[in-house]
């Protein structure tokens, strides 16, 4: 499992210094956005999600300025993964995230406005394939160690 400190440059990938977008910029700052992201990611690592892709959305979507992938072994796995994170994000920021899909915790959301998280049990996230949607021009950075 890679540390704190290693993974923040694993994971580094060029956003801009600052936002156009006008909900982004009453929300946070693009620096704001990347610690909160680290943040989720060793989250994500700590609770053996598998996987792990990060989606530079910025400039490209006012969907979100960074799409976070990651899949759990079993819907359980996926489940526990967005039970934690949820309550992780609520700790760091003090709100807790809109959270989808549940139920059967096939897919499961977590919209946390400037950041979107997708947890999928691998075989819907091969059907689903975001990562061919979203990561057209080299803006998808994944984990191989995770």
């Amino acid at each position: 499992m890679l540390s704190l400190s290693n993974h923040q440059s694993d994971w580094s990938f060029p956003l801009p210094a600052s936002k156009t977008e006008p909900h982004t910029t009453a929300r946070a700052s693009i620096e704001d956005i990347r610690a909160l992201s680290d943040k989720i990611i060793a989250s994500l690592e700590d609770d053996k999600a598998e996987d792990l892709t990060v989606i530079d959305l910025h400039g490209k979507s006012s969907l979100a300025d960074i799409m976070i992938l990651a899949s759990g072994r079993s819907a359980r796995h996926v489940s526990a993964i967005a039970d934690h994170l949820a309550q992780t994000v609520k700790e760091l920021t003090g709100t807790a995230p809109k959270l989808e899909g549940m139920p059967n915790a096939d897919w499961v959301l977590l919209d946390l406005g400037d950041i979107i998280v997708h947890l999928f049990r691998p075989e819907v996230r091969t059907f689903y394939n975001l990562e061919k949607i979203w990561a057209d021009d080299g803006n998808a950075h994944r984990n191989a160690d995770a």
